[in-house]
């Protein structure tokens, strides 16, 4: 997060972290024939999806906000493919791209009018300043909290309902899980809202918060108007034209018959739970009846641990990064330095140890040149005498 924000909103919404999502599902056919595999892609993803939402309940910076949100969304598809829903994997993946890069945008437009500022401790009340970037990330909220009619609803919707349906054995429990992490979403999405454009104005003197201008509202105002439409090329739910072109992507995947029972019911329930979020958030951040700091003080051990990102980083620090620190010294100082570099240098102080030795015997005097040859003919000379007497 530490790119700039159209970086960002490319990378990080739409293309390079979705690379995994898109390579397991163009090996779906290789997946289907392991149950485990798919079981363990549905644990991995459901668990991310929620994980990361519980991190960016308690993260200050508003990028790092929307990055764990992608973090969540990126589950979400990761235990649809793992349930089977293959082609709501890619239909939450493309409506992902828009609301997600709308949020990013979005982000950076805040951080522009606000010179800098990401901490969104020190924003509040940008709604009066900013309200072009204000309703546009309202509506990039809503669609990531999946709010009918939005995009985020009807992908998200469709993921849950193909987890619940599935023949996993863990579908029912990745349905939960995906409502679960959608309550979450809602309720971290309408806190950034609330903190950032609504409330005091908690930003210094110095600073004057201004819309952005052409060339960045533009790109918000389209997204937005991408990430109120773009889901409804998913209607009707599983017989959409998305769904109509992706067909042939994967062929060999016979779809489940869903009733319309089922999918209004799971529309009403995954909505409700969204407003849910929204409702709570709107308790806590805009009436101010429960205090976050008092929770923040009586959980603290719940609160530092989400603060730490589950301490994943300490984690992989402790197990992987110290310990390859340390392997890392070990070949360095002792199989570099003392084998490598030993055996070289060795050989090289052995070479000149014996021409220090050899280079005696080049005395430049031709009287010990002369008692050398002499010696050497009266060796030469015995060994012939000492052949031709065994010869005889």
């Amino acid at each position: 997060m530490e790119g700039p924000t159209p970086v960002s909103a490319l990378i990080h919404a739409a293309t390079m972290v979705t690379a995994g999502i898109y390579l397991v599902a163009r090996s779906y056919t290789i997946f289907m024939g392991s149950e485990d595999a798919m079981l363990f892609v549905a644990m991995i993803g459901s668990i991310t999806a929620v994980m990361a939402a519980t991190i960016a309940l308690t993260q200050h910076d508003i990028k790092k906000v929307v990055a764990y949100s992608t973090v969540s969304q990126l589950g979400y598809m990761a235990f649809a493919l793992g349930t089977g829903a293959w082609v709501a994997a890619i239909f939450h993946l493309m409506t992902h791209a828009f609301f997600k890069g709308l949020l990013f945008l979005g982000s950076g437009s805040v951080i522009h009018g606000m010179h800098g500022e990401q901490d969104m401790r020190n924003m509040g009340g940008l709604r009066k300043h900013m309200p072009l970037t204000f309703w546009t990330f309202l509506i990039g909220s809503a669609a990531n909290a999946g709010i009918f009619p939005l995009a985020g609803f009807w992908s998200k919707d469709e993921i849950i309902v193909g987890a619940w349906i599935s023949d996993s054995s863990f579908g029912k429990i990745a349905a939960v899980m995906g409502l679960t992490a959608a309550f979450l979403t809602a309720l971290y999405m309408f806190r950034l809202v609330f903190r950032v454009f609504f409330g005091k104005e908690n930003f210094g003197p110095d600073v004057h918060p201004h819309e952005s201008g052409a060339w960045m509202a533009v790109p918000l105002v389209i997204l937005a108007v991408a990430s109120v439409f773009v889901g409804f090329v998913g209607f009707p739910p599983e017989k959409g034209a998305f769904h109509d072109f992706l067909h042939g992507a994967f062929e060999h995947v016979h779809p489940h018959e869903v009733s319309m029972t089922m999918t209004w019911t799971f529309g009403i329930v995954s909505t409700v739970v969204a407003l849910s979020g929204v409702a709570l958030a709107y308790v806590v951040y805009m009436r101010k009846a429960i205090s976050t700091d008092a929770l923040a003080e009586k959980y603290s051990g719940v609160y530092q641990f989400l603060l730490n990102k589950w301490y994943v980083d300490e984690f992989f620090m402790a197990a992987v990064v110290n310990p390859m620190k340390d392997i890392s010294m070990f070949l360095w100082k002792f199989v570099d330095v003392k084998v490598i570099d030993g055996t070289v240098n060795g050989i090289g102080l052995g070479v000149v140890g014996m021409s220090a030795r050899l280079r005696k015997l080049q005395t430049g005097l031709v009287a010990n040149y002369a008692l050398e040859i002499a010696i050497g003919m009266v060796v030469l000379l015995g060994v012939f005498l000492l052949a031709f007497a065994n010869l005889f």
